[in-house]
């Protein structure tokens, strides 16, 4: 078994903001040569999620007011002292709801999507100048 692994550096506009990463996945995986296995996309971020859903303006602004929605701005205790001097609990919380990575099959060099799939890397507490995905693939 083969293994190949690419990192993904990312600059952010937006407090929430959806990133089609799906291309750069593609990238990673045609640069590993690997046909048959699984890739893994991971975001290292506390405050950022790795989500497959559909790629359609009107529904990432959907997603953005429903993230926003249902963890409104409020006086979190994790804002009373942070690491950074950030005040992100609420995209911490907000993470909680989506998870840190997925994992898709790939199928004779391609990752197998569905028709309206994409990859997206999510950001919740933008913006942020440099934030980073891992894409791992393991196979044949």
């Amino acid at each position: 078994m083969r293994n190949y692994f690419h990192e993904i550096s990312i600059k952010t506009s937006e407090p929430v903001q959806f990133v089609d990463i799906t291309e750069r996945v593609r990238e990673a995986l045609r640069a590993s040569g690997i046909s048959e296995g699984i890739a893994t996309v991971f975001s290292k971020h506390t405050t950022c999620a790795v989500k497959i859903n559909e790629r359609c303006d009107r529904l990432q602004k959907d997603m953005k007011a429903h993230l926003e929605s249902a963890v409104p701005c409020a006086d979190y205790r994790h804002d009373e002292d942070t690491v950074d001097d950030r005040p992100n609990g609420r995209g911490h919380l907000m993470s909680l709801m989506l998870g840190a990575s997925e994992t898709i099959p790939v199928n004779d060099g391609r990752l197998a999507l569905g028709g309206w799939q994409s990859v997206f890397f999510v950001e919740l507490d933008g913006p942020r100048i440099e934030r980073k995905v891992f894409v791992k693939i393991l196979g044949e």
